[in-house]
């Protein structure tokens, strides 16, 4: 059950992430660029990875999105 949720979530934070991707017309290679990090690194933050350094990444791409988390 809580595995579910766990997989729930991030998901949910991906589809967020991509969808104000779409309405700013940014790619994920772009807000990499944009962040100063390897496009591998932002799309780690964006599938959900729990490293404190993704975490970090995933609070810029939110402030630089407009995304309330």
């Amino acid at each position: 059950m809580a595995e579910q949720q766990l997989a729930n979530l991030v998901q949910e934070i991906e589809t967020n992430i991509k969808s104000a991707l779409v309405q700013h017309h940014m790619t994920q290679v772009e807000l990499a660029r944009l962040l100063d990090i390897s496009p591998v690194r932002a799309n780690q933050a964006i599938k959900g990875d729990m490293r404190p350094s993704s975490v970090a990444i995933r609070k810029k791409i939110y402030r630089v999105l407009d995304i309330k988390d």
